[in-house]
């Protein structure tokens, strides 16, 4: 299962110089219900939602969606590992992927977030490989 962050759906959305592998999306996909805002609030900001805003509900919808329930929001209360700093959503995101581990699924994180990715790998979440093929 691959966690997905929205840096990554932001980049094949908006088609930016760095991409997830095709293959990606073949896969089983998971992310907190956040992500469907952090796709939303840029496409707006930018004026992008009428051009973008059906490949946007494509992957969202193509995305099991996991709730921020009191036990993913607890696990956000607590200290991440590592010496990065993680922004409010960033480890809003990372409680989510803990949880599903923490629930024994096999679950890796695809992030273009370096910060993230920092901090998932001194939890032991691997990083899913997001070069071509």
């Amino acid at each position: 299962m691959i966690y997905l962050d929205t840096s990554v759906a932001l980049a094949w959305l908006l088609s930016e110089d760095r991409q997830p592998p095709v293959s990606l999306w073949d896969g089983t996909l998971v992310s907190s219900r956040l992500i469907e805002y952090e796709i939303w609030t840029p496409l707006h900001t930018r004026g992008l939602a009428d051009s973008h805003g059906e490949t946007a509900r494509q992957i969202v919808g193509r995305v099991a969606l996991l709730e921020l329930t009191s036990l993913v929001l607890a696990r956000a209360l607590d200290a991440f590992p590592g010496p990065s700093q993680l922004r409010t959503l960033d480890a809003l995101h990372l409680a989510s992927c803990a949880y599903l581990a923490d629930q024994g699924q096999s679950v890796e994180l695809a992030s273009y977030d370096r910060r993230m990715n920092d901090v998932a790998q001194a939890m032991n979440i691997p990083l899913a490989n997001l070069e071509g093929p």
